[in-house]
């Protein structure tokens, strides 16, 4: 009996071991049929590829003579499912950053986040290597939206689709330069 019992708790143990692969991060993996990683980085780049050939930003760089300065705001999670909004936006700042057509200052809480170190350095830093005040670069323009989320569901099949909605304004003027939207449909069937 007792060997029974050995041999049954090997093969219990056995059967409910985890299996851990490491893959590529740019793999797309869809467990579950909610927004993913792989969501996030297409729509950041094909919107932000979207923006920056437009004819909005194309004639609204022309008219300023230099790359726009861009500072981006908040993208509002008004799905049903828990997004995290900042990760999606730093995907959206990766995109702009390396793009070159275009200047990326800091949002908001990074941009307190500098002048709290800037201010420090005038009372502990060297004055010569000393950050100075007034010497932020400001932005032009600013990148702001939401995304959205509609679901039709029978039976065991659901179909999901998000929407994300991006608005470029005009810091200065509040003119809206560019208005973009993209969709990411899934049919999920259990």
């Amino acid at each position: 009996m007792t060997k029974y019992v050995a041999l049954f708790s090997i093969l219990f143990i056995f059967s409910c071991s985890r299996t851990v692969t490491r893959i590529e991060p740019d793999t797309q993996i869809d467990l579950s049929g909610r927004w993913n990683d792989t969501d996030s980085r297409r729509v950041a780049d094909q919107m932000i590829h979207d923006l920056f050939k437009s004819d909005g930003f194309k004639k609204y760089a022309d008219a300023l003579g230099r790359k726009p300065v861009i500072v981006i705001s908040s993208i509002r999670n008004k799905t049903s499912e828990h997004i995290d909004a900042g990760n999606y936006i730093k995907k959206f700042e990766i995109v702009i950053h390396n793009s070159g057509i275009a200047d990326l200052v800091e949002s908001e809480d990074f941009r307190d986040k500098v002048r709290k170190e800037r201010a420090e350095q005038q009372d502990f830093a060297d004055p010569a290597t000393a950050a100075r005040w007034g010497k932020e670069l400001g932005a032009d323009v600013i990148l702001f939206g939401e995304m959205n989320s509609e679901t039709d569901a029978y039976q065991k099949k659901r179909v999901v689709n998000y929407i994300t909605t991006l608005y470029l304004t005009d810091i200065e003027t509040n003119r809206r330069i560019w208005y973009g939207q993209h969709e990411i449909k899934k049919f999920v069937k259990n």
